[in-house]
């Protein structure tokens, strides 16, 4: 009866080993991500740009042209 047992364990954690080392090659076949591109400072230097050169043409835009010497119309 002893026999039987130990035989009926080690066919069984032989079986375990064939299916795992069968799946084994699957676990790792999905390529992982890749690096970000940018860390995002590229995008908040851009909206800096651009909210700059909005500000500056705002400037321009509100400023009264009679302080400005020169008249152009």
């Amino acid at each position: 009866m002893a026999a039987s047992t130990v035989s009926f364990t080690l066919l069984v954690l032989f079986v375990a080993f064939l299916v795992m080392n069968l799946f084994a090659p699957y676990a790792n076949a999905q390529a992982p991500a890749p690096a970000p591109s940018s860390d995002g400072t590229a995008i908040d230097q851009g909206i800096a740009y651009v909210l700059l050169f909005l500000a500056l043409a705002l400037t321009y835009l509100i400023h009264p042209l009679d302080a400005f010497p020169y008249k152009l119309f």
